[in-house]
């Protein structure tokens, strides 16, 4: 029984000094002018997260915020022991509504307060997309390529390709229409073998039936704000905005149009961004 005493007795001393130590090291802490510039500043420092705007059967993406970490960036500063901004630790503040995983709307662009546009090129059956991949790496940026079900079955190497070289594919179905067992099998290709995380259909107007069967597919359904299937360049100069989602039908006038388009883009300080960038809070 002394035992037993003598055992509870020593757990205790040493739960009351690990208490102990730690309520002086708060205290400490809470003394210390290091930690007190670091918050006197986490509100100025501070931006708020952008919620996704919803509307009706339509989302747009929102825009992660950030703040100090105050724990981190103290203990990083304390190593040196004075106040450095450079310093500073940042945590992200996340949208309370968020586009991830709303598979049941249309998503209709990427958020405005974002200098981004998204590339969606159109790879139907009989598409030659050798042009267009070859101006991609020129300026070294990376799209979105929906690709018809026909094409992917018989292009299993540019797939390949092209996930490799950072680019997002999308789902066409076949010849634009979707079914349940040509949906999963093409999105079980891109996210197990491309690992891709997420997938996407396709449409120009609103479509109950593949808006269902897409959202029971757990893919997100992309309804572009820009289709353009002739005069690009014109098109685009006239009507592209912060978070265009710009639908691109592959042929001969857009490949000869394509490296002006890219430069016209970045002379609008406008990044391009794969669907899967454009949509990230």
């Amino acid at each position: 029984m002394k035992k037993i005493f003598e055992v509870i007795g020593l757990i205790s001393l040493v739960c009351f000094s690990f208490f102990y130590t730690e309520k002086i090291s708060t205290v400490i802490r809470g003394n210390d002018d290091l930690l007190k510039q670091i918050e006197e500043i986490e509100e100025q420092y501070k931006i708020e997260a952008i919620d996704a705007i919803i509307d009706g059967n339509t989302i747009i993406p929102g825009v992660s915020g950030s703040q100090i970490d105050v724990k981190s960036s103290y203990k990083k500063m304390k190593k040196v022991n004075t106040f450095n901004s450079n310093l500073l630790v940042y945590e992200d503040i996340k949208p309370k509504v968020s586009v991830n995983g709303v598979y049941d709307k249309y998503i209709i662009s990427g958020n405005k307060n974002k200098k981004e546009v998204s590339l969606l090129f159109l790879v139907e059956n009989r598409t030659d997309i050798d042009k267009v991949i070859t101006t991609l790496k020129k300026y070294d940026i990376k799209a979105t390529f929906y690709v018809d079900g026909n094409w992917f079955e018989q292009n299993n190497e540019k797939i390949t390709s092209l996930i490799e070289d950072g680019n997002v594919i999308g789902n066409l179905g076949y010849n634009y229409q979707y079914n349940t067992s040509g949906i999963s099998w093409m999105n079980a290709i891109v996210t197990k073998i491309g690992n891709q995380n997420a997938t996407y259909c396709y449409v120009e107007a609103e479509n109950e039936e593949t808006l269902n069967i897409c959202n029971n597919n757990r893919s997100y359904t992309i309804k572009p704000n820009l289709v353009v299937d002739k005069n690009p360049l014109i098109t685009i100069k006239k009507n592209i905005t912060n978070g265009s989602i710009i639908s691109l039908k592959i042929n001969d006038q857009l490949n000869n149009e394509l490296p002006l388009i890219v430069e016209y883009i970045h002379s609008k300080d406008l990044k391009m961004v794969t669907l899967a960038d454009l949509l990230d809070e």
